[in-house]
């Protein structure tokens, strides 16, 4: 009676981890043998991992990742698309992430660019950082969907503080007016303070001629690039 009201009280504070340990530990005799230490070592092992496992799950789901499943250990340096494979695996380590710098993936279409960028953002998911994934088109346009209802502030304030954010398609169209600014707005509130990853089709020398003020483009450059990593595949 006294072990089920022990139970009960743990799912009543949400320590479902520990509850199912604890049960497991109730059905398996040969736990006896434990000490009162190692027994009490495992239910808090479970609640811990539990709730990391959660709290992942959380992460990723926020991302909206355009390949939740991709990974930086299924990398596939077999075909030649010019990554440097030593620094690709430094890069796996995220301490880019910590540093608060940028990464920057250009390339022809199909080499993986996209891919990549998400394989990072899962990565630093994994390893606490929260991650955010937009196409720069689509972005554009839940601005201006933003700025109409009254929520562009907050949208502001959502991927200024995302810890990892990944801009696919970069100088895919190009920026004109208050969607060249609202960009440039996200940049600076990012810059030095949270890591952005950049995939383009073009070669960095070439996004200046791609956004219409020659004022914001130099703007929008030096707070990207200066700061960053670069992955130039070819292929």
């Amino acid at each position: 009676m006294l072990m089920q009201q022990t139970l009960d009280k743990l799912y009543e504070l949400k320590l479902t981890g520990m509850a199912h340990a604890l049960q497991e530990q109730m059905e398996h005799g040969d736990m006896g043998g434990l000490s009162f230490d190692e027994r009490f070592s495992l239910l808090v092992d479970r609640q811990y991992t539990l709730q990391k496992d959660r709290s992942l799950t959380r992460r990723l789901q926020l991302a909206r990742l355009k390949y939740p499943n991709a990974c930086v250990e299924d990398i596939d340096y077999r075909h030649p698309r010019g990554m440097d494979k030593g620094q690709v695996q430094e890069l796996t380590m995220c301490r880019w992430v910590a540093a608060k710098r940028n990464l920057i993936i250009t390339g022809a279409t199909g080499l993986g660019k996209t891919w990549l960028g998400c394989a990072f953002g899962n990565k630093a998911c994994r390893d606490g950082f929260s991650a955010l994934y937009y196409r720069v088109p689509r972005l554009v346009e839940e601005f201006a969907v933003a700025r109409a209802d009254g929520t562009y502030l907050k949208m502001l304030a959502t991927l200024a503080r995302t810890g990892v954010l990944i801009l696919d398609d970069w100088g895919l169209s190009p920026l004109e007016g208050w969607a060249q600014h609202s960009l440039l707005e996200v940049v600076d509130d990012r810059a030095g303070i949270r890591s952005t990853v950049v995939t383009s089709q073009l070669p960095v020398d070439k996004w200046h001629g791609t956004i219409g003020d020659p004022s914001v483009a130099d703007a929008l450059l030096d707070r990207l690039v200066t700061s960053s990593s670069l992955i130039a595949m070819k292929g």
